[in-house]
Formats: C-alpha cells, structure tokens, sequence
C-alpha cells in the first residue's frame, strides 16, 4: 500500500477498503496466472469451474471404498464379457498352466563347479515337485501349487489383493515328507475386528497402540506389524459366531513371513490393492446395459406378430401365444407374453401399438469395437486381444502382442516376489532343515542362503503370429550373441533349453539306430 491509498483509507474509509481488496484480487491473479493456473490447475476456465477434485491417504482414497469396489468388481466378472475376458486373459497369460521354477543358484559364491550346480539344480527341481504337484501343499486339500498360483492371480485381479497364509502340519504323514501348508483366502478377511463387512471400518487402534488400516496393523514408522483375519465373511450370515485372529507379518525369530499379501501398489503407504477392473467399472456396465438392451430389441424385432382387430365380440378366442403356462413368467392374466408366429384376436375397442426397433443396430459393432479400446487402453489390454479378434495385418497384431506382454511380464515379475518366490524358499528351508537338500552353511549365513535360494520362474510364451518369421529372428539373435538358446527356448515355446538337448539326443540316438536296422522299438 502506497501513500496515497494511505490517505485515501484514513479521509473514505469504506472507498478505501474496496481499493485494498481490488488490490489484493489482482496480486492473487498475478500469482495464480502462471504453470499450471493456466491449464490443469485452473480455477478461472469455465471447463474447470465446477470440477471438485479432492484426494487425501491412501487409506481414504482406496481403503474405504474397497468392499464396494470388490462386489461390483465381482459382479462384472459374472455378467460382463468384456471384463471376463479382461480378467482370463491375464490369468492365462501370466500363469497358464503354472509358473514353473528353474533352481539358478549362485554356484562362484557356493565354491561349486558347473556341473555340480546343474546336478543340484535338477535334483532340487524334481524335489519341489513331489510337493508342488500334490493337493498336500493345499490346507483345503483341493489345488496344488500350480492350480493356487491361478486361483491367487485370479483373486488378486478380481479383488484387488490375494492372501496365502503360511501353515505347517503338524503330524508326521508317509506320503508327504514335507510339513509345509498354504491356505488361499479371500481380501474380505483381512479386515478391521468387529466389523460387518458391508462397510469398511477405516481405523482401530491395537491394544500394543499401533494403527490398524483396513485389517492391516501398522507400526509408527509406517511398517506392516501383523494382520487381522476373521473366520468367515464378516457380511455372510452362514456362521454367526465371527472371530478374529492376529497373525504376525514375520516369524520373530525366524524372519520368515507367515502372510503372503499380493497386489499391486499404486501410492506410497498403500497397504491394500485396488481391483483390476476399478478404472473402467462405469465403463463395463454400461457397455454391458447397451449390448443387453440391444440383444433384446432383436429378440423382439425377430417375433413376427399378427393381430386381427374386430368390432365384433372376440367369442371364446382367447388371447394366447406359443409360451406354455409352465413356462409363463408372469400368471397375471393381463400380462401378454408374446411368442414368435402368433395370431390372436383382440377383444373390441383395443389396439395395439409395435414401435419399429429398426434391429440389428449397424452402430453396434463399430460402438462397441470403440468403447473396447478405450477400456483396454486402461487395463493394458490391446483391443485385438482384449476381443480376440485379429483383423489386422502382421506387424499390428505382433505390436498389439508385444504390447501386452510387456504389461503381462510386470505382472508376473510382482506375483513371482509377492507369492512364487516367497514360497519355494520357505519349501527349501524345510527342506535342508530336513536334509532333502543338500545345503551347506545354508542356515549359517544370509548371503549364503541366498545363493542357495536363487531361481527363475517360467510362465507362458507369448506365442507366435508368423513361426518361420520369428524363428528365424531367434536365430539370428543367439548367432549374433544377444541371446541364448535358453532364453529363446523359454520366450519362444516356454520350454527349457536344457531338458529340450537332453530329448533331442536321446531322438537321435532312436534315429540312427531305426536307420541302421530298420527297425522301430
């Protein structure tokens, strides 16, 4: 304020105010007319007057809309092709018929030769499949390993996050030398004690002081401390009696954990995943509305109906159709179900009125085709993928496969951490603990653990588009030194360079004797 709104404020107080608050307006345009007051952040724009964006933690953003993110979720996957298709593709694509492990121990840091790590690694493969390949790794007795991978990878897209609770029997069996359970339990579990599930009690306070978000204890610094599981469905009705348990994230005195969550974090501090579907769930449902009301008016353009109006009284002709009255949907006698083909009387002074559907819409396949590229561009689903639908030459449909297998390859990385890795080391401590493997210092040493623990897990190729084209590129790629025949024997066909030498001799070996003989055995 200068001099002159001095003296102006002290002779006209009132004209003075109104100059200070002209004043202070056009410093506040000053400073918000510049970044993104102009675009983005803009207040001014008549587009971005009424748009009342507000975000706060994670915990209130995710967290307290989760449950009813998860039952629409839910209920899109069993009404909505679009996002069953979203869903399988994924599980397909990502586990298929299982992530299958491949022991890559670090044999320098072990003091072990080539062939010795080989000889390790191949016996260790064929130990985890006794437990892998059998229901007894399963607490429910229903999957084995290979089967929980897809049920976890399908819960997690489903719901947002999966859990694995660790578990160990504790009775000596003869058919399964191993103690080691797991237990696949759905996200509505985990939750806040005393709540009923329908809505999402945000935050409770542990006995020890800590917070607990959603089901999930956390420490001062931020840290998962301990999970809170109930024994059912806290909104279902068929065990009245619900209870809680607290289950530590960790061992205290082994480390190891004993709840495996997965899902896919997004924002710092977020302790509990969004479901795969939560972007386009307006969109699916109401593609799924429009394709439902279009399928109906066919139906109905495709009933072919002939009325006979008369002045005359209808007599003993009653109103019917082909529908027989076990089948009738409604035994209200004023309700008319109408059939393909049908001829009836009407009764005098009544009319009816057919609208034209104008069936089949020719918009459908082109809105529908449109609105599917614009959902899989948010899930990271390719439209010739999303729709299975390859229509277009081959460098498309090869740059819409690589696409997606660069957001499948993510996924699969994260549940490999979150789920696949955790699991087979906590089979291999079990099993040197036992002495099924051989495995020096392996308790002894973290470093040296680790070396032991090291493995890769294989998944589905993505498959071919043209095989001579592309077998051909790999090739030339292991020739010019930039890849490996294990490398293209896993990304090519998913098999393993190692067992695929192994066959081959054995082939040839079968080849020249049947040449020499002549002889087939």
């Amino acid at each position: 304020m200068n001099i002159i709104d001095g003296i102006i404020e002290s002779i006209a107080p009132i004209y003075g105010e109104k100059r200070r608050i002209a004043r202070e307006r056009l410093n506040l345009r000053k400073i918000m007319n510049s970044g993104y007051d102009e675009s983005g952040a803009s207040r001014g724009k008549n587009s971005m007057k009424g748009w009342a964006a507000s975000s706060k933690s994670p915990q209130e953003d995710i967290d307290k809309n989760l449950s009813l993110l998860r039952q629409r979720s839910r209920s899109l996957y069993m009404s909505a092709p679009l996002a069953v298709s979203a869903i399988k593709t994924n599980r397909t694509n990502i586990i298929g018929s299982g992530l299958k492990p491949k022991p890559k121990i670090d044999f320098e840091k072990l003091g072990m030769t080539v062939d010795e790590a080989e000889n390790w690694e191949r016996q260790t493969e064929k130990e985890f499949a006794l437990w892998a390949e059998s229901k007894f790794c399963d607490v429910t007795g229903v999957n084995d390993f290979y089967e929980m991978q897809q049920l976890a990878c399908m819960n997690w897209l489903l719901n947002g996050d999966a859990c694995a609770l660790i578990d160990y029997e504790r009775k000596n069996n003869n058919y399964m030398p191993y103690s080691l359970r797991l237990h696949l339990i759905e996200s509505d579990r985990i939750c806040n004690p005393n709540t009923t599930g329908k809505e999402i009690d945000l935050l409770k306070k542990a006995e020890n002081g800590n917070r607990i978000y959603n089901g999930v204890e956390i420490n001062k610094k931020g840290g998962v401390e301990a999970y809170y599981i109930c024994n059912t469905y806290p909104a279902s009705n068929l065990n009245l009696k619900k209870e809680w348990v607290r289950v530590e994230a960790y061992g205290k005195k082994t480390g190891t954990p004993n709840v495996l969550m997965i899902f896919e974090a997004e924002r710092p501090e977020q302790y509990r995943g969004i479901p795969y579907l939560a972007p386009v769930i307006e969109s699916l449902k109401q593609l799924t509305r429009y394709a439902e009301a279009e399928l109906m008016a066919a139906v109905l353009n495709g009933v072919f109906s002939l009325f006979i109006k008369t002045t005359s009284p209808a007599g003993d002709i009653p109103f019917s159709g082909i529908i027989e009255d076990d089948e009738r949907v409604s035994s209200d006698p004023n309700d008319y179900e109408l059939g393909a083909g049908i001829i009836n009387v009407l009764n005098p002074n009544e009319s009816i009125d057919v609208v034209d559907a104008k069936r089949p819409n020719i918009n459908f396949d082109g809105f529908v085709s449109s609105m599917a590229k614009y959902i899989g561009a948010a899930l990271e689903i390719p439209v010739e993928i999303l729709i299975k639908s390859f229509n277009s030459n081959y460098s498309a449909s090869r740059a819409a496969l690589l696409e997606f297998f660069k957001a499948v390859k993510m996924k699969r990385a994260w549940l490999v951490n979150d789920f696949c890795k955790p699991v087979y080391e906590l089979w291999l401590t079990e099993a040197a603990a036992k002495g099924r493997i051989n495995a020096p210092g392996f308790f002894l040493d973290p470093a040296i653990k680790k070396a032991w623990c090291g493995c890769i897990w294989n998944g589905p190729a993505q498959g071919q588009i043209d095989p001579v084209k592309e077998v051909t590129a790999a090739r030339e790629r292991v020739e010019l030194g930039i890849s490996t025949r294990e490398i293209e024997a896993i990304e090519t066909m998913g098999g393993d360079f190692m067992t695929n030498a192994v066959q081959l001799e054995r082939e040839a070996k079968e080849m020249k004797k049947i040449k020499d003989t002549g002889e087939i055995k």
